[in-house]
């Protein structure tokens, strides 16, 4: 069984910074998916940023020159690196995996944007 551990959440006031993670309990196939999406209350869930490998990153046009994705094979871990907050980031933030045909979620974490 896949499990994620996102770390990183919290309360940050606008123009701030966090950088959030998500550690995959196991060694992923090379050919996957790690992505980010975020829900903010009564929102539907929406993709903040991906990345397939072999492929081009995806990002949300509302994050796009703020938010930039990053991953580190070696520890099976993604990032998310969030500049310029603002209080319309605020949201539950979920990682997402998806490898050999499975996809995963991550518990989710709250992302507070406010002064």
């Amino acid at each position: 069984q896949v499990q994620l551990v996102e770390s990183g959440g919290g309360l940050v006031q606008p123009g701030g910074s966090l950088r959030l993670s998500c550690a995959v309990s196991r060694s992923l196939s090379s050919d996957n998916t790690m992505a980010w999406y975020r829900q903010a209350p009564g929102k539907e869930r929406e993709l903040v940023s991906s990345s397939t490998t072999g492929r081009s990153t995806l990002y949300a046009d509302s994050v796009k020159g703020r938010f930039t994705i990053s991953r580190d094979n070696s520890k099976n871990t993604v990032y998310l690196q969030m500049n310029s907050l603002k209080p319309e980031d605020t949201a539950v933030y979920y990682c997402y995996i998806r490898n050999r045909g499975q996809a995963y979620w991550g518990q989710g974490m709250q992302v507070t944007v406010s002064s």
